[in-house]
């Protein structure tokens, strides 16, 4: 078996080549260079040797939790510390100084961490009690893990972290109302952190090590089979012909990077030195074709069948299969590239843009060549999932579906082609393997103290029992969040805060349609007395809305909780669930284009050289489909009603996106003034905002007539230069 030759670079790959490294350069300028070095080789090395050991222990081994996660952690943190330096520094005695710290650091905090999970048994011996070994070790682990994810994610996680830590030992018994705890010992703290279910290496830890890390290796393959060319060029013969085609480009090459790349910054910069330049010398302004870019990379994170760790995360705290929310996601997905693509649409027919890529290749010439390197890999998984495989054994076996793909297609790839592959998967995953280890000690001070409940009960008190309220809080909460944490962080900390009052309320407005409806069942109305006596009575009959609502309000959510069962059926429950979860899972990739910290922009703006700021706030403009959709979540069927209701769901939203984007844009096909820019945000609005029928129906009318004479206005307004 052999690797295939290596083209030679043209001018416009070298230039492709080095911009897309000097954009990476600018948004990571911390991170280390491990091409063409020693310490790059023993990270090759490294990064095989991980590869390999998970891909054994998640299909043919069989290891205890806590030492595999163990493993994964103490891997990839001495690939973080040499990765990511201690600090940055020119001269090259300091250069080296620091490098020689970072090693022996990543074996330092590699060593404790083996050493101290091999001394567990012995702790259970003592009756959970910490030697002196034992406490060194410790802190070394988890000082380790903060100090990795400082260098990795900069300063926001692990201050959060030390403040969780110091919360449980220190200033808890201090803390004012709700938020006053007893607290624990330094022992209790140090034991838990590291050995329970949600600590270090617990089931978050356990996601990094199976699902997390299988999916990402499996995006690896398929950029070293060559899939990711496939899709720009893809891309290119789809969308590049048409008016505004290159941001098209942009838009659908991301979507379908987001299918093999769980991270936007990846995805931009892998797209975006290509779909960038093509948009600036079409017409598109930088800071615009910029914020597109990012605003569609972000999208990657919800493309189906590779959400991101989110969405593993998502599996195991619902457990609802990764398949059902896989599935679930696509349709919502679809509609929030296509808010992408209308805003491009819109900026083309603003600036008068024509169809400006006559070098785009025909779509039978990039199948034809570079087809089956991505297409037969995605159906290798995609059916194994629906088949009922795991998603680590159809991840294994898609695997190899690259290899083998790889052999129709002139990109073949043989022993070092496999191998590279294996390292660049273990090097995409440094991050997120420190990052999701080092979250569980946020999220076991969390499941010790209660906050979460307190919390959850919180959000309650403040939204009234009104979800929109609610939804807006969760929203607010995901905005500061994302100014400082990665999605996936960002994720977990909102989930496990804010999910459980999110899907309460979800559940009570469900409750409330059976009240108006007068369906209540008699056990349920017996419950109901527990805390209402005159609830058989007030039952007897349908209510009106108001009344139903003020009911539940009276309800307390213990009693509420043993009624949602006996009242709902159990699809309605658990798509209450699942859309609580993807609603913050939605709301938590505005991280991504969130100023004044927004890595996505950032990278963007790197590769168009444009503000990042300025950028920033394009990007979150463009992608404002995140605040729109959760808001279907909440109030419709739109993840798992009958077919029809949500095919009906899916075209209302289309139509509504577009509306509220011209509206902001002031702008169709052609130019439209104010009376006509508010008609079609209140018509966005009433498509958007859950109505009876009669209303959307108006709305979609509204929108349809509006924009039949915008089209007759721009062909009107096309040829007055020609009868002049």
């Amino acid at each position: 078996m052999t690797d295939a030759p290596q083209p030679r670079l043209d001018p416009a790959a070298d230039e492709k080549h080095h911009t897309e490294k000097d954009a990476q350069g600018e948004v990571e300028a911390h991170v280390r260079s491990f091409e063409g070095t020693l310490i790059g080789r023993v990270a090759w090395v490294v990064g095989i040797a991980l590869a390999l050991y998970h891909i054994w222990v998640n299909t043919l081994g069989t290891f205890d939790q806590v030492w595999l996660t163990a493993i994964h952690f103490a891997g990839f943190a001495f690939l973080c510390s040499m990765r990511y330096p201690l600090i940055r520094t020119r001269s090259p005695g300091a250069t080296r100084a620091v490098l020689a710290f970072d090693i022996a650091f990543g074996i330092v905090v590699a060593v404790a961490t083996l050493w101290l999970i091999s001394n567990q048994n012995a702790i259970y011996d003592r009756g959970v009690r910490l030697s002196n070994v034992d406490y060194v070790l410790a802190f070394i682990v988890i000082g380790g893990a903060i100090e990795l994810t400082r260098r990795a994610t900069g300063l926001i996680i692990p201050c959060l972290i030390l403040i969780a830590l110091t919360y449980v030992v220190w200033w808890g018994p201090s803390a004012p109302g709700v938020f006053r705890f007893a607290g624990l010992s330094t022992e209790t703290l140090l034991f838990r952190s590291v050995f329970s279910d949600e600590g270090m290496f617990g089931s978050i830890a356990l996601i990094s090590a199976t699902f997390v890390f299988l999916f990402i290796l499996f995006g690896a393959f398929l950029v070293r089979s060559g899939a990711g060319e496939f899709i720009i060029d893809l891309a290119r013969a789809v969308a590049g012909r048409f008016v505004g085609g290159p941001g098209f480009v942009a838009v659908m090459s991301s979507g379908l990077t987001g299918t093999i790349s769980g991270s936007a910054v990846a995805n931009t910069v892998s797209t975006g030195v290509i779909t960038i330049p093509l948009m600036k010398r079409a017409g598109f302004p930088p800071k615009f074709a910029a914020g597109v870019e990012a605003a569609a990379s972000t999208g990657g994170g919800l493309m189906p069948p590779i959400m991101g760790a989110g969405a593993f995360v998502m599996a195991t705290y619902t457990q609802i299969s990764y398949l059902e929310i896989a599935a679930v996601s696509l349709l919502p997905a679809i509609v929030y590239f296509l808010s992408v693509a209308f805003f491009v649409r819109i900026e083309a027919k603003k600036r008068n843009l024509v169809a400006n890529d006559p070098d785009a290749p025909t779509a039978w010439e990039v199948l034809k060549k570079g087809g089956p390197s991505f297409l037969i890999p995605v159906a290798v998984l995609i059916g194994l999932l629906i088949a009922g495989y795991t998603p680590v054994y159809a991840a294994g076996f898609a695997i190899l579906a690259c290899i083998a793909a790889s052999w129709l297609t002139p990109n073949r790839m043989g022993p070092k082609a496999i191998l590279d592959a294996l390292a660049l998967g273990a090097q995409n995953m440094i991050m997120t393997a420190v990052l999701l280890v080092a979250v569980g000690l946020v999220i076991n001070v969390i499941a010790m103290t209660g906050v979460g409940n307190t919390f959850s009960l919180m959000i309650n008190e403040w939204a009234g029992n009104n979800l929109l309220i609610a939804l807006t809080l969760i929203a607010l909460a995901s905005l500061v969040l994302g100014m400082g944490l990665p999605v996936t962080a960002s994720y977990i900390v909102l989930a496990t805060l804010s999910a459980p009052a999110l899907h309460a309320l979800i559940q009570n407005n469900a409750l409330i349609d059976v009240l108006v409806a007068g369906g209540v069942p008699e056990a349920a109305r017996m419950t109901l007395m527990l805390a209402d006596p005159n609830a058989m009575t007030a039952l007897a009959a349908p209510m009106t809305r108001d009344a139903a609502t003020a009911f539940i309000a009276a309800m307390p959510p213990e009693v509420l909780t043993l009624v949602y069962p006996q009242v709902l059926d159990p699809v309605t429950v658990k798509l209450a669930l699942l859309s609580a979860h993807m609603i913050i899972f939605w709301l938590s990739q505005d991280s991504n284009v969130t100023p004044p910290v927004c890595l996505t922009a950032f990278a963007a703006a790197a590769i168009a050289k444009t503000p990042p700021m300025a950028t920033g706030l394009v990007s979150w403009k463009v992608a404002k489909g995140l605040y729109l959709m959760p808001i279907l979540f909440a109030y419709t069927q739109f993840l798992g009603g009958p077919p029809l209701e949500v095919a009906h769901i899916f075209v209302i939203a289309v139509v509504g996106v577009y509306a509220l984007g011209a509206a902001i844009e002031g702008h169709m096909e052609a130019p439209l003034n104010w009376p006509l820019r508010i008609l079609l945000f209140a018509a966005g609005v009433a498509l958007i905002w859950p109505n009876n029928t009669i209303i959307e129906t108006v709305g979609a009318v509204g929108v349809i007539a509006i924009f039949v004479w915008n089209v007759r206005a721009d062909r009107k307004r096309q040829r007055v230069p020609a009868s002049g």
